[in-house]
């Protein structure tokens, strides 16, 4: 399956299409982390994966490439 990436719409923004942030601030209450996470959009997502975070306080997805930093 080659799925290609979806491609904003004229006159849009990277930052006004689905799961574009790239980095998000979590805090221990969002643990377990997993992403993408119950706010992203889920229709052009990929695999719900568990990011460990608790002991370095960052983790970034493999799939996607969005950094997670653990605020508190």
């Amino acid at each position: 399956m080659n799925a290609k990436p979806s491609t904003p719409k004229p006159g849009a923004s990277r930052a006004d299409t689905p799961n574009a942030k790239m980095v998000y601030e979590v805090s221990r209450r969002d643990l377990p982390l997993h992403c993408p996470t119950p706010e992203m959009s889920l229709w052009n997502s990929h695999p719900q994966v568990y990011l460990p975070i608790e002991d370095s306080g960052e983790a970034s997805c493999p799939y996607c490439g969005a950094r997670y930093v653990l605020k508190d």
